[in-house]
């Protein structure tokens, strides 16, 4: 069942200083109005900071502001740096509840451990976050669709020119309240296949969530929008034969029996707290999921000859999206007949369903918040 408690010991570890300059609110009203994703922020965020001799001190929530940095600051010249994306979602009854928020906490220390950075404790991370949300709890939207988008993240603060790990470490949680990823909602999107572009190889950072494998992934995204898609799909580098990920999102196929297969984790593949989410609700549903090497030509093949029925991405962000049409230099394939198939859509409203608080929580993903 659900986790239906906060915790005030994590909660108190984030000494609140509230803004003197908060939004009115009419001012909010308007703000919440016309959601678009990751453009609003509320008034507040959680701020620490790390060093060597004193570790994880200053915690606090202030006032969301710009932030004083070094020109020197070691994250603008070696980019190490990681972040995190979850929701808080409003329920019916009012109140706030996150999805899976232990799972991004420890992914969050993985990610750390890649990049050289401190891991920040599970408590404090969770506690960041139910301080904030606490504080701006009427930046929660109640619309349908909508979220509070959370933002967790860490860099390197130290202002120094050397190749080494800095021994001052900022880590900050902003929010932001939040439509729909794709301004279009539930509908297929068009992903465009990178074939000379690859955003992570072996041995490298793919498996962590730091903005440099966002950065490697922006101009093949400029690539796809140009060729009339939304999201691009990375090959593996090593063979630049095999599926990986989309920009933002894991990959999925579904056959024509049924079964449900994704690229397994190799190190070079983010997981994805919804890609873990699903697995578990397809093997629940009674099907055969497969995590293995798929290569593309046997995507085309089977698009093609229809053996595949379904493509479909997820992330945080956009939860489930159905993928209509696949297309690269060599090809441009219609996925099925073009439309969000019977698998996708039920992971879609199953997930949501969760999430929103429309059906109980056998697994106890939700933790409430407020």
């Amino acid at each position: 069942m659900s986790s239906e408690t906060t915790s005030d010991s994590a909660m108190s570890m984030f000494e609140v200083h509230p803004s003197s300059h908060p939004r009115t609110l009419a001012e909010r009203t308007a703000a919440l109005e016309h959601l678009a994703f990751g453009t609003v922020f509320s008034d507040h965020m959680a701020h620490a900071v790390w060093t060597p001799d004193a570790g994880w001190h200053d915690q606090r929530v202030e006032a969301y502001a710009p932030i004083s940095l070094d020109p020197a600051a070691a994250v603008l010249h070696y980019a190490q740096e990681i972040f995190e994306g979850l929701k808080a979602y409003r329920h019916a009854d009012g109140s706030v509840w996150a999805f899976r928020p232990e799972a991004n906490a420890a992914r969050f220390a993985a990610s750390a451990h890649r990049l050289a950075l401190p891991e920040l404790p599970a408590a404090q991370f969770l506690g960041s976050i139910e301080a904030l949300v606490a504080t701006d709890l009427e930046w929660v939207p109640g619309s349908a669709g909508s979220s509070l988008y959370l933002r967790p993240f860490m860099f390197a603060s130290e202002p120094f020119l050397g190749v080494r790990p800095s021994k001052q470490v900022d880590y900050l949680l902003i929010a932001s309240p939040s439509g729909p990823y794709f301004t279009s909602g539930f509908q297929p999107v068009s992903i465009w296949v990178a074939e000379d572009y690859h955003r992570a190889g072996p041995g490298g950072t793919g498996a962590a969530k730091c903005g440099g494998n966002y950065a490697a992934s922006l101009l093949p995204q400029q690539q796809a929008i140009e060729n009339g898609c939304a999201q691009v799909c990375f090959l593996d580098a090593a063979t630049n034969t095999y599926l990986e990920e989309l920009g933002g999102m894991n990959v999925f196929i579904v056959t024509d029996d049924g079964e449900v297969h994704t690229p397994a984790l190799t190190g070079t593949i983010l997981e994805g707290v919804t890609r873990r989410s699903i697995l578990q609700l397809l093997a629940d549903d009674g099907r055969r999921v497969n995590e293995r090497q798929i290569s593309l030509a046997e995507i085309t093949e089977q698009i093609a000859s229809g053996r595949i029925t379904e493509v479909f991405a997820c992330g945080t962000a956009a939860v489930v999206t159905p993928v209509g049409a696949l297309k690269s230099t060599g090809f441009d394939l219609t996925v099925g007949d073009g439309v969000a198939g019977a698998v996708t859509q039920w992971l879609y409203q199953h997930l949501t369903d969760l999430q929103y608080g429309r059906v109980e929580d056998p697994y106890g993903w939700m933790r409430r918040l407020a």
